[in-house]
């Protein structure tokens, strides 16, 4: 029998996608809490002022409060924040979903929508870090690096 640990462990191997899981939700409480703040327009209108005072407000890490104000969306999801409470921030930010998403993909907005409606990322090639290290020898073994590091 799989522990729950082991299996839960095994979301790590799917390249480039990062599930929302109890330890990511425990991990980014807080940053989501930040960015739930955000619908109160007062609150918008003092993170415009000074970002980072309104972050420091927050008992969050430092490298969560740096992903924030990097807007790298793909570290905050790997410190624990949920893409749904991040569109406070892009959006307070005037960017609409599309193109901050986009933006972690490394695809221009136009691409990325295209992509979308064509059906989105195809399911062949790469669906597994360790199943990439055993076809390519000659490559190091990523089965156990984070998405992030890759």
């Amino acid at each position: 029998m799989t522990s729950i640990h082991d299996y839960l462990a095994e979301f790590d191997d799917i390249p480039g996608t990062r599930v929302y899981t109890a330890r990511r939700a425990r991990q980014g409480y807080h940053m989501n809490q930040f960015a739930m703040s955000l619908m109160k327009a007062e609150n918008r209108e003092r993170w415009k002022r000074d970002e980072r005072a309104y972050l420091d407000e927050w008992p969050m890490t430092e490298e969560q409060k740096q992903a924030i104000l990097d807007r790298d969306y793909n570290r905050c999801l790997d410190l624990g924040g949920n893409i749904y409470f991040l569109a406070k921030v892009f959006s307070t930010d005037g960017l609409s979903f599309l193109q901050a998403v986009g933006t972690m993909t490394g695809m221009s907005p136009e691409d990325y929508q295209a992509m979308m409606i064509a059906g989105g990322r195809s399911p062949e090639g790469v669906r597994s870090l360790k199943d990439q290290a055993a076809d390519q020898p000659d490559r190091p073994d990523l089965s156990g690096t984070p998405a992030k590091d890759l």
